[in-house]
């Protein structure tokens, strides 16, 4: 323990030394992490062997995607959000559901043997994006502010959406008895987690705001600990909405967006440690999971998983997106570009331990799919987001101009 202890925390320690220089490279931390975790993982070096079971990665990942959700909100720039709010209203509305119908196609093509509700559920495990691997785009100066804003807020609010269908489907698929249900037991399901979610992360933030304004006005918060609240406020969300049944991504992402909406100007220092925090858990659970899980699955991916891994990845989410944007006034290439940046990560790793969980007849291979796409999307959005908001960015301009 103490071993892998320090090899991770020497990592992060180089990483955070040379992260600004990392940072203008063609290269993601999820990249970094990922593939320092395979090198110094069983197959390679062999000095980096963390024990990460199903529920420890997921623990990790749920948390590392809720403070993630929670800063990317709280930072949204709501004047531009306002402006353009169909953006995000038509690739929740309208692309997600045509990605889910989408990938059940496409999953009939390509694993004929595989059970209709199974094929819902690998194509809803897929259909979230990852708001901390797409955080090299929405932060991009180059991009221009309507698209980014569009992209933080559909990465924040599709995971948390996309927990009560996969929910549905999985017990459709494990109780066939229940089919005549399904679309009643969906529309509760998906009004309860985001009904839930939104009031806990709206109500614990405004009683912490208040709580802590109040404290400020009096003093009592000294410096060592002014900025430990918000990563506090970020976890109680997400835990807070799980316990009562709603969803703690959208509680997240909602209690961000308030945050952001009531500190305003001060946000900024607020958020700083948290951002911090955030993103040396994401190093910590991409290394993990590139010593501990990738080592392990890559050699198992069949064709079908990665012909179906490349068509998530490509068509299933660009299609829908391209559709859904038709008349909002995008240039074809800034709807391909959205379209493209839709990188699978922290969601699809929880979507796949709890499909696991669930002993499904093709669960095992339902859960491969996922790893090979996930991989799949660190390694290809991770090379190509720098290059391409660069270039998007030059488009825009000289059309401007």
């Amino acid at each position: 323990m103490y071993q892998n202890l320090a090899i991770l925390a020497a990592f992060v320690l180089v990483y955070s030394a040379v992260a600004g220089r990392l940072e203008k490279m063609p290269l993601s931390g999820a990249i970094v992490a990922m593939g320092f975790g395979f090198a110094c993982g069983p197959l390679g070096l062999k000095i980096f062997a963390p024990h990460v079971d199903g529920e420890l990665l997921r623990t990790l990942a749920e948390l590392t995607l809720a403070l993630v959700l929670f800063t990317d909100a709280a930072n949204a720039n709501l004047g531009v959000l306002k402006i353009s709010l169909q953006l995000p209203e038509r690739l929740l509305l309208i692309g997600l559901p045509l990605t889910i119908l989408l990938g059940f196609g496409f999953g009939f093509l390509v694993f004929p043997g595989m059970a209709l509700f199974e094929l819902a559920v690998l194509a809803t495990m897929l259909a979230p994006t990852d708001a901390a691997l797409g955080k090299a785009v929405v932060t991009h100066p180059k991009v221009p502010e309507t698209l980014r804003e569009g992209l933080n807020v559909e990465s924040g609010l599709n995971d948390g959406i996309c927990v009560p269908v996969l929910l549905v489907f999985l017990t459709l698929a494990s109780d066939t008895t229940m089919e005549g249900s399904g679309f009643q037991l969906a529309l509760v399901l998906v009004a309860q987690q985001i009904g839930i979610g939104v009031a806990v992360g709206i109500g614990l933030t405004a009683a912490a705001s208040w709580i802590l304004k109040r404290c400020a006005q009096r003093k009592w918060i000294t410096e060592t600990w002014r900025q430990l609240p918000v990563v506090a406020l970020a976890f109680a969300s997400f835990a807070a909405a799980q316990v009562l049944g709603g969803s703690g991504f959208i509680a997240s992402f909602t209690g961000g967006l308030f945050f952001g909406a009531l500190t305003k100007e001060h946000k900024h220092d607020l958020l700083r440690a948290a951002e911090g925090t955030g993103d040396t858990l994401s190093l910590a659970t991409w290394a993990s999971f590139g010593a501990a899980v990738v080592g392990q699955v890559i050699w198992k991916f069949s064709w079908p998983i990665l012909i179906y891994s490349l068509l998530s990845l490509t068509v299933v989410r660009m299609l829908p997106v391209y559709l859904s944007l038709a008349g909002s006034g995008l240039k074809p290439g800034s709807r391909l570009f959205l379209g493209w940046f839709g990188p699978r990560g922290l969601a699809t790793v929880v979507f796949a331990v709890i499909v696991l969980n669930h002993h499904l007849p093709d669960g095992h291979e339902l859960a491969l799919t996922a790893a090979c796409t996930v991989i799949l999307s660190i390694l290809a959005h991770g090379f190509s987001a720098n290059p391409l908001a660069a270039s998007l960015g030059a488009r825009e301009n000289s059309s401007a101009e």
